[in-house]
This record gives C-alpha cells, sequence and structure tokens, in this order.
C-alpha cells in the first residue's frame, strides 16, 4: 500500500491510517458536538461501539477502497445519530420506540427483588455499585436506578427531589 517491502508496509500503514481516522473521528465529533460519543441512550452507547469497530477496520484496511469506505462509514453512523436524535426530540412515539425506561432497583433502603429479577442483577451487584458511590449506610440509600445504558446510578444523602425519578419504571 505505501511500500513494497512488507514489513516496513504493515508499521506504516498501521501508524499513517490510525492517525488519518482518528482524525476523521476528531473532525466528525467537532462537527456533530459531544452527543456523538456520548451514553446518554441505549442508542448513543451502540454507536460507540460501532464506531470503535468501523475504526479498527479503518486501520486494518490493506487498500485505499477499504479504508475510504470505513471513513464514509463513519460519517453515516455520525449522520444516522444526528438524525434519530433529531426525531427522538420530535416524537414521543419515536422516543419510546427508540429508548428503554431506566429502572428503580432500590427504594430508600430496600432493594426491590422483582427489578432485580427483572434487570438480572443479583443483590451483590448492587452491592458493589453502592460501594462505589460511596455509600455509608442502606438507610442513606433514597433510589438506585439501572440506567438505560446499563449503568448504575445511585442516589443518596439525607434529602431527596423526586423530580428525580420522573421517568423510572417502578415495577
Amino acid at each position: 500500500m505505501f511500500v513494497s517491502e512488507t514489513g516496513p508496509d504493515i508499521v506504516i500503514r498501521g501508524f499513517v491510517l490510525a492517525a488519518l481516522a482518528l482524525i476523521w473521528v476528531t473532525i466528525l465529533i467537532r462537527v456533530n458536538g459531544l452527543r456523538t460519543l456520548s451514553k446518554m441512550t441505549n442508542f448513543d452507547f451502540v454507536m460507540t461501539v460501532a464506531m470503535g469497530s468501523v475504526v479498527a477496520g479503518a486501520v486494518q484496511a490493506d487498500n485505499w477502497e477499504i479504508f475510504a469506505q470505513a471513513i464514509v462509514g463513519m460519517g453515516g453512523l455520525v449522520l444516522v445519530q444526528f438524525i434519530a436524535a433529531r426525531l427522538r426530540s420530535s416524537s414521543e412515539l419515536i422516543e419510546q420506540t427508540i429508548q428503554n425506561e431506566p429502572l428503580l432497583i432500590m427504594r430508600d433502603g430496600k432493594i426491590l427483588r422483582d427489578a432485580l429479577k427483572q434487570a438480572r442483577m443479583s443483590e451483590s451487584d448492587v452491592i458493589a455499585k453502592l460501594r462505589e458511590a460511596n455509600a455509608l449506610e442502606l438507610d442513606q440509600v433514597r433510589a438506585v436506578v439501572l440506567e438505560t445504558t446499563g449503568d448504575v446510578s445511585v442516589l443518596h444523602g439525607e434529602r431527596f427531589d423526586e423530580k428525580l425519578l420522573q421517568g423510572i419504571r417502578n415495577t
């Protein structure tokens, strides 16, 4: 692709294609915004994983056509995410179709067993997340939420605004 000898070509190609792919992703992120690689929704998460996969494919390309296809694919992913975000913000039906609801798995220090089953989580998973969030006492934990991205949010402290649980599914 770059030089006739295999060894130097592999090294040069690896560095050059990696640099070009990362420059292109950076340009796409600058044009589309930071949301491009966010994990705000499950759709965004899938987009981030897909983008990483396409970048890996671009770096491994053994000819310019394959590299160009990967570059176009990255642009296509960003365009689809942009369109999906616009549609989600303009239509409640599309929002409900694309987006999962977060799930309440603990409330006021009590683990919600049915929610754990639904989420396919164990009590030890919840306890680990509580430790991660520096929760010191179970009775100070106001809510634990399995977010749409698979992240677990722990809300703890003495006071709590119920507004934080809007749109969360409660089994």
